[in-house]
């Protein structure tokens, strides 16, 4: 039986301001109840008003995501009660969304979208054993909601959509979409194709891609299960339990009958002819599918992987094309046949192994491109070595020194003086006679052991193209001796 699968997800919006209030719109802030006033408070008597800039976002939000758009969309309430909910209703929007029928295309299939639309916000509850407290901070931030068709058939291209679309939604700037802060949240709706009833689940707030995947993959088995069972499926609204891995039951499904609404009256519909929609679709810059093609075709030594790393976090294709230009004015015409296969492994290797150390991201790096192009290029043209260019790396990692100002300091420069390397190699043979043997019995693998500790005497400045020849040499006399 295939499963049927649509999303809805809440995006909450960087604005500076509330949706219909001139409060802060802050996630980081600590204090509970700060961000407060009379209107999204829901005090009697306030009139709401509209966050331009948020209607912007959702409008670019639309285009990325080839919307169409109507001549007019409007507020409606969305009458329900629950404690975080201050109003008593939510401002919403029913049947005139800002955006409708558009795609986002994933692994080649396009998985439709029909509506993307605004809303406020609401409080956030905090339980504990014997009482529950309400911050209502979060009260009133904007907040865009977008809904799929029943398109998706798989957990995995259920979490691959959430992924992607959370990479537009921060290429775009209008939001960071940080799941696991609730940034962005995700309710699945699931049924089996092949069943008989007229049923839907839905399983709420998932906060983690790895939540959508194994929730739909659970919760796909157990209503299988009981299908082959006989027993009737109803539509329900249900939970995700990431310790014990399974969904669990919460209340019946609403149906939208259930929330009564009708169109906002304190707010007047939106026309969309006194936005500015060429400007404001103009901001939008490269997309990452768009990204994806280019580096593709621009850069054909990529692997599939490395440019998935590189469309990731959108500053990291700027460093690394910033570093690739750098480098290659550098070397001033000289062969750059690999040069990109050497900037590319410092900068996914050590370089990342560095911000995942530190916990850095690409936009706050304080290394620059520049004095990183500066030391591809020495070691692209073997001036410095593997274990010293780690070395330095480190040491630029902070922004703090100029590559220039390191390598003159005596334990980075590298040696390439053959008297000196031989005289050390002769130390490494005599220190260890059993890899010598290894070797002169047709073991080719025990000349990399006796470099290594040809380099672990030079502190790894040792030129290691000099030092293999040298060794060969070396041994080649041993073995006709013998």
């Amino acid at each position: 039986m295939k499963p049927i699968i649509g999303l809805e997800i809440h995006v909450q919006l960087k604005t500076k301001r509330k949706m219909f209030c001139d409060c802060k719109n802050d996630p980081e802030e600590k204090l509970p109840n700060v961000n407060v006033c009379p209107i999204c408070l829901g005090y009697p008597g306030t009139l709401p008003s509209p966050n331009k800039k948020a209607i912007e976002m959702v409008l670019k939000v639309g285009k990325a995501l080839n919307c169409q758009f109507p001549e007019i969309s409007k507020f409606d309430r969305k009458n329900y009660f629950y404690p975080d909910l201050p109003k008593g209703y939510q401002i919403s929007q029913y049947d005139q969304p800002l955006c409708f029928n558009g795609f986002l295309e994933i692994e080649g299939r396009k998985i439709r979208i029909r509506r993307i639309h605004l809303e406020e916000d609401t409080g956030r509850s905090m339980h504990f054993k014997d009482k529950s407290l309400i911050d209502f901070n979060r009260a009133g931030v904007p907040l865009m909601e977008l809904v799929t068709e029943p398109d998706i058939r798989s957990a995995k291209e259920a979490k691959k959509f959430c992924q992607e679309l959370q990479l537009i939604l921060r290429y775009l700037g209008v939001s960071d979409a940080d799941m696991e802060k609730g940034e962005m949240r995700c309710e699945v709706n699931i049924s089996l194709e092949a069943s008989k009833e007229d049923y839907k689940v839905e399983i709420k707030n998932l906060n983690s891609f790895k939540a959508v995947e194994e929730a739909i993959e659970y919760e796909i088995k157990r209503q299988l299960k009981l299908l082959e069972e006989g027993k009737k499926l109803e539509s329900e609204t249900r939970g995700w339990d990431p310790e014990k891995k399974e969904t669990f039951p919460q209340r019946r499904k609403e149906k939208e009958a259930d929330y009564r609404y009708f169109p906002e009256p304190d707010l007047p519909p939106i026309e969309l002819k006194d936005f500015d929609l060429e400007k404001i679709f103009s901001e939008i810059g490269e997309l990452p599918s768009e990204k994806r093609k280019r580096l593709k075709e621009e850069y054909p030594e990529l692997k599939k992987e490395e440019i998935e790393v590189l469309v990731e976090e959108k500053e990291a294709t700027d460093f690394f094309e910033e570093t690739f230009s750098e480098a290659k004015a550098l070397l001033k015409g000289k062969d750059t046949s690999s040069l990109l296969r050497t900037i590319i492994n410092l900068m996914l290797t050590d370089l990342r192994g560095l911000m995942l150390e530190t916990k850095n991201s690409f936009k706050d790096l304080a290394l620059k491109p520049k004095e990183f192009a500066k030391l591809c290029v020495a070691f692209y043209e073997k001036k410095i070595t593997s274990p010293v260019a780690k070395k330095i790396l480190k040491e630029l990692y902070g922004g703090r020194t100029k590559f220039e100002e390191l390598l003159r300091k005596e334990e980075f420069e590298i040696i390439g003086d053959e008297a000196s390397l031989k005289k050390l190699a002769k130390e490494v043979i005599e220190e260890n006679p059993k890899p010598v043997a290894d070797y002169l019995s047709g073991k080719e693998n025990a000349l990399n052991f006796l470099v290594g500790k040809l380099m672990a005497k030079t502190r790894g400045k040792a030129d290691p193209e000099l030092s293999q020849k040298i060794f060969k040499a070396l041994l080649k006399e041993i073995s006709q001796k013998e």
